[in-house]
C-alpha cells in the first residue's frame, strides 16, 4: 500500500473513533458513551487536499487493568504504532491531562515517527485557553479541535498531510476481490484471519461478540492478492440487546452486500442452524460468492461417513441452491486453512465469468428441444435464444413468445443444465424470461 498511514491512539472515550468517522467521511467505527468501545483497530480512508491516506482507529490505551479486552487493546494500540507513519495522539480537554496522557505521552516519546498532539473537545474560548497545559506533555505543537463539530480540523488535517508526498490513486485496492469472513458469534472468524496472515491481527478472546467492527486486511501472499475483511458474528434480533450489537450487526450486514464473495463460517459441535440459513439467504438476495467453511473439525468425533453424512444435511437447509463448496476444517490446527482460500479465489473467478452466446445457446436450446415448457391453455412455449447480460452477477436471458407462462420449476431446471455445463460453484445465478 503505497499510501501513508496515520494512527489515531489515545486513552478511551476522548473521541477517537468521532474524529475517524469524520477524517473517512463515514460511520465505520462504533460510537457510543461507553468507554472501551473500539477493541480492534479499524481502518479508514481519508482525502485532504488531494492528498489520500489511510488511517486507523484504536481502541482506547489502559494501564494496570485485569480487564482482558483492555490488555488486548494495548497490544492493538501498540501494533498500530508500529504500522503507521504517523501518529495522532487525542487528549480531552474536558479533563485535563491525567495519568493515563502521561502513560502514553512517555510511549510515544520513544518512537521515531512524527507525533501530532490534538487536543479534543475545544468548543469555546475557555477551553482553548485551558488546552494550552497540553504543552506540558513536551509534544511539540497542540491542534485544538472538536471531533463532533469538525472545529479546527482542517488545520489538523493540513497538518497531517504536509509531509506526504503526492499519490495518485490506486486502482489496484479497487480492483482486488473483496473476501468476508461471516457467521454467529464466536464460531472462529478472528482466528481463520489471524492463521492466515500469522500475526495476531484481530482480537480473539473465549467470549463471544469481541469483533463489533468490520476489520480489513489487505492479503498478499503464497501468489494471493485480496482483501479479507473480519466481521462482528450476526445474531437473532432478540439477542440484539445492546446498542453495540445492533450496529454491529448492520455493518456486518453493510459488509455482506460490499463484498465478492463471503466465507460462511459455522460450528461443527453446533451443526448448521437457524441463524446460519439467514445468514447463508442474506448472502444468496445480495448474490454473493458463498463458501460454508464448517470450523473445529478437529473436535467431532469423526467415522468414514461424518463428512459425507454432515454435508447432506447442510445441503437440505440450503436447497434449492445446494451448488455450494463446503470445506471442513480447523482455523486452530490450520486443517484445509489454505485450501479455503484457494476455493474462495476459484468462487471468486467464476462469478466474474462470462459465457459465450454461442456455447450457451447451443447448450440451452438443445436443453429445451428435449425438454420444452409446459404448453399453457393449449399454447406452446418457444424459446429461440439464450445470452448472458452484461451484469456484475451471472444473469442469463431466454427470449421467448410466452414468458408469462413461464413458472419456476422450468427456471430451475434452465439453471441446472447451465450449472451442469459451466461451473458456477458458490455463485447465485439468475435466469430470466423475456419477450422475444
Amino acid at each position: 500500500m503505497n499510501s501513508k498511514i496515520v494512527a489515531i491512539v489515545g486513552r478511551p472515550n476522548v473521541g477517537k473513533s468521532t474524529l475517524f468517522n469524520r477524517i473517512t467521511e463515514s460511520r465505520n467505527a462504533i460510537v457510543d458513551e461507553i468507554s472501551g468501545v473500539t477493541r480492534d483497530r479499524n481502518y479508514g480512508k481519508g482525502l485532504w487536499n488531494g492528498v489520500e491516506f489511510s488511517i486507523i482507529d484504536t481502541g482506547g490505551y489502559v494501564v494496570n487493568s485485569d480487564d482482558v479486552f483492555e490488555a488486548e487493546i494495548n497490544k492493538q494500540v501498540h501494533l498500530a504504532i508500529e504500522e503507521a507513519d504517523t501518529i495522532l495522539f487525542m487528549t480531552d480537554s474536558e479533563s485535563g491531562i491525567t495519568d493515563l496522557d502521561d502513560a502514553i505521552a512517555n510511549i510515544l516519546r520513544r518512537t521515531k515517527k512524527e507525533v501530532i498532539l490534538a487536543v479534543n473537545k475545544v468548543d469555546n474560548n475557555q477551553r482553548a485557553i485551558y488546552a494550552q497545559e497540553f504543552y506540558a506533555l513536551g509534544l511539540g505543537e497542540i491542534y485544538c479541535i472538536s471531533s463532533m463539530t469538525g472545529s479546527g480540523t482542517g488545520d489538523l488535517l493540513d497538518k497531517i498531510v504536509e509531509s506526504f508526498p503526492k499519490i495518485e490513486e490506486s486502482e489496484e485496492e479497487k480492483s482486488l476481490p473483496y473476501i468476508s469472513v461471516v457467521g454467529r458469534p464466536n464460531v472462529g472468524k478472528s482466528s481463520f484471519i489471524n492463521t492466515l496472515i500469522g500475526e495476531d491481527r484481530n482480537i480473539v478472546t473465549e467470549i463471544a461478540g469481541t469483533t463489533r467492527d468490520s476489520i480489513h486486511t489487505h492479503y498478499n501472499k503464497f501468489g494471493y492478492n485480496f482483501m479479507i475483511i473480519d466481521t462482528a458474528g450476526l445474531r437473532k434480533k432478540t439477542k440484539v440487546h445492546e446498542d453495540l450489537e445492533f450496529y454491529s450487526v448492520l455493518r456486518s450486514i453493510r459488509t455482506i452486500e460490499n463484498s465478492d464473495v463471503c466465507l460462511l463460517m459455522i460450528d461443527a459441535e453446533r451443526g448448521f442452524e437457524a441463524q446460519d440459513a439467514n445468514i447463508f439467504n442474506l448472502i444468496i438476495k445480495n448474490k454473493k460468492g458463498v463458501i460454508i467453511l464448517v470450523n473445529k473439525w478437529d473436535l467431532v468425533e469423526k467415522d468414514n461417513h461424518t463428512t459425507k453424512r454432515f454435508a447432506e444435511e447442510i445441503k437440505e437447509k440450503i436447497a434449492p441452491f445446494t451448488d455450494v463448496p463446503i470445506l471442513f476444517m480447523s482455523a486452530k490446527t490450520k486443517q484445509r486453512v489454505h485450501k479455503a482460500l484457494e476455493t474462495a479465489i476459484e468462487v471468486f473467478n467464476n462469478r466474474q465469468q462470462h459465457i459465450k452466446t454461442s456455447n450457451l445457446n447451443e447448450l440451452i436450446l438443445e436443453a429445451v428441444e428435449l425438454y420444452p415448457p409446459p404448453s399453457v391453455k393449449g399454447k406452446y412455449i418457444k424459446i429461440k435464444y439464450v445470452t448472458q447480460l452484461p451484469s456484475p452477477t451471472p444473469c442469463f436471458a431466454l427470449f421467448a413468445n410466452l414468458p408469462q407462462y413461464i413458472k419456476e420449476p422450468y427456471r430451475r431446471y434452465i439453471e441446472n443444465k447451465i450449472r451442469e455445463n459451466f461451473n458456477f460453484s458458490g455463485v447465485p445465478i439468475q435466469v430470466f424470461f423475456r419477450q422475444k
